[in-house]
């Protein structure tokens, strides 16, 4: 009796199962979704509430095919910066979560093309199609990840190869006064970049369109833009867009630095971006710090601008190199921003209104300026040239603000004025004119040695471009060999003083 009731209660389980199995095969599964709903909109931020599990970062999706970005969790409300605008939405729209983090299309398809943050073209150039993506906020390479920065990235600006020498996976900052050319020193650089193998990211953020469309049309002109990528978020954009924009601009960049090759980020400029977190952390209500600014302001750049750096060759050996822009406000270096950009950055590159007004352009403040790396990786030619020159240059600068006291001066520092006028003339250049590496020394070297002393400042630049096409006229041996990182011997001194007397004569 009891086996015939174990039997029976077998079969009757097995059935239900059974049953149960083949009415699951015939329902499709049901998924479930988190639908919240806005109930405030204003500046760019939503607040929302039905979203119970969205996790921060989490990338949030409106109707209209519109974004945003979870940022504040609390308790009862969802906090979200908008990355569009926001004009079709209200009070009361539905909000939906992605499940996942916000990424940005990658892949050698960006060169040459004008995007936003989130990797939109901008260029009327239609689509972008990319098989790549990454995220926007990625973690910095770890200390083992790092190889020591030991390759130079030539600028073409004689003062700054010379006496501020940036190396690749470097971070240097440049800080000036508005309207000093902060933006044109980036741009002459990335210009430099051509045939050198570098891939340049030039990041616009709360620009004017107008000035980034003439910075566009001059890298295009310059044959510039099928080597470089041009992110932008202008002023008109979210705030929450121009928050973004640096971050999207670096994964950009990381992914060619994980494939072995060296890159050049221009951010333009991190007031601006300051400003826009800003704005976005009142509005969600954090609380305010010194100039209201959230007290994550230093860490918001210190994690950008960690990125940048020169990996090992197990790791990719590519190299990141960060040139951030800041504007400051009546030369005052020592405000909150550009103060936490010196102490996060490798040097700084300051530009001063005074020497902009006189017509020395570039305007560089060489006293003011360093570079913490570049040193180790300037060619040895150059070490040989401007050892002494930053030291003997600044000094100069002091004693001619003595001299216009009218004081009566002895012969050797009328000398070192009348040097240091001369080294003056030729470290000035012009916009959109990179010098290649042989005729920087071959110039910085005869004014050193005294080869100008007897030029009037006025055929200064004359004789500096005959000496400069003598280069590669009669010396293209010697050029070769600096190029490729050999020292200057006696003898290599010597011809090339030889031939800049030479020419002197002739020409003055």
């Amino acid at each position: 009796m009891d086996l015939d009731k174990i039997s029976w209660t077998s079969l009757v389980n097995n059935s239900m199962a059974l049953s149960q199995q083949a009415l699951n095969s015939h329902q499709p599964e049901l998924e479930v979704e988190e639908v919240g709903t806005v109930i405030y909109l204003s500046g760019g931020i939503v607040r929302a509430v039905g979203l119970p599990s969205v996790q921060a970062e989490e990338l949030v999706r409106f109707p209209g095919n519109l974004y945003g970005m979870a940022y504040n969790l609390d308790l009862d409300e969802v906090g979200i910066i908008l990355l569009n605008d926001s004009e079709s939405l209200k009070a009361g729209c539905e909000v939906l979560r992605t499940g996942r983090v916000l990424d940005v299309p990658v892949g050698e398809e960006l060169l040459g093309r004008v995007v936003d943050a989130t990797g939109n073209p901008l260029d009327n150039q239609g689509a972008i199609s990319t098989t790549k993506r990454l995220p926007v906020e990625r973690e910095a390479p770890g200390i083992m990840q790092r190889a020591p920065v030991t390759v130079p990235l030539q600028t073409g600006i004689k003062v700054i190869d010379a006496l501020i020498p940036i190396g690749r996976g470097q971070r240097e900052l440049i800080l000036g006064d508005r309207a000093t050319g902060k933006t044109a020193i980036a741009l002459d650089t990335i210009i430099n970049q051509k045939g050198k193998d570098v891939i340049c990211i030039y990041c616009a953020i709360g620009q004017r369109s107008s000035a980034v469309a003439k910075l566009i049309a001059e890298l295009r002109q310059r044959d510039a833009m099928k080597y470089s990528i041009v992110v932008v978020a202008g002023g008109e954009t979210t705030p929450g867009l121009q928050y973004i924009t640096p971050y999207a601009a670096t994964t950009m960049g990381e992914y060619f630095m994980s494939q072995g090759k060296d890159v050049l980020i221009v951010y333009d400029d991190l007031i601006k971006h300051a400003r826009a977190y800003r704005e976005l952390s009142l509005l969600l209500r954090r609380p305010p710090g010194r100039e209201a600014f959230p007290g994550d302001i230093f860490y918001i750049h210190s994690r950008l601008l960690e990125r940048a750096t020169h990996l090992r060759p197990e790791f990719g050996g590519g190299s990141l190199t960060a040139l951030p822009i800041v504007e400051t406000e009546a030369q005052n270096i020592s405000a909150y921003i550009p103060t936490n950009l010196v102490s996060i950055t490798d040097g700084q590159i300051y530009l001063t209104p005074d020497l902009f007004h006189k017509g020395i352009l570039p305007a560089v403040d060489v006293g003011r300026s360093v570079s913490r790396v570049g040193g180790k990786t300037q060619l040895p030619a150059y070490r040989a040239v401007a050892g002494d020159l930053r030291l003997s240059y600044s000094q100069f600068e002091e004693l001619e603000a003595f001299s216009r006291f009218g004081t009566r001066l002895d012969d050797a520092t009328q000398e070192s004025i009348n040097r240091g006028q001369r080294v003056r003339e030729i470290l000035k250049q012009s916009q959109y004119q990179p010098i290649p590496v042989a005729e920087q020394i071959v110039v910085l070297l005869a004014v050193i040695q005294g080869v100008f002393d007897d030029v009037p400042l006025g055929k200064i630049s004359l004789v500096e471009k005959a000496i400069r096409q003598a280069v590669w006229e009669q010396l293209p041996e010697l050029w070769r060999r600096i190029e490729s990182g050999e020292k200057l011997s006696e003898g290599d001194r010597n011809i090339i003083l030889s031939m800049a007397k030479k020419i002197t004569e002739s020409t003055s």
